[in-house]
């Protein structure tokens, strides 16, 4: 699966983007061991995300995944991979 490349106006990797807010996945900037790894976590390219909570400093970050009600925490690296953008639901 080929990714777009295009800027996305608003777009933030997971680790800078707001606790307790829905989010989108944008895009996935890695390669296909990364893709693939959050693909079998169960997130995808289009799917609602929220992030839950951060540890402070370089910890992990957890995000649930609002369409299946499901709770993954990430490292910080691949955190900073996941592309999101804000969503204007609440």
């Amino acid at each position: 699966m080929i990714q777009d490349k295009k800027k996305h106006i608003g777009a933030v990797n997971l680790s800078r983007a707001p606790a307790g807010v829905p989010l989108r996945i944008v895009s996935i900037d890695g390669g296909v061991g990364v893709r693939q790894r959050l693909f079998s976590l169960g997130l995808h390219i289009e799917d609602t995300i929220e992030l839950q909570s951060q540890a402070i400093l370089r910890g992990p970050v957890l995000v649930r995944n609002l369409a299946s009600d499901t709770c993954v925490a990430l490292g910080r690296g691949v955190a900073q991979r996941i592309v999101v953008e804000r969503l204007d639901e609440r």
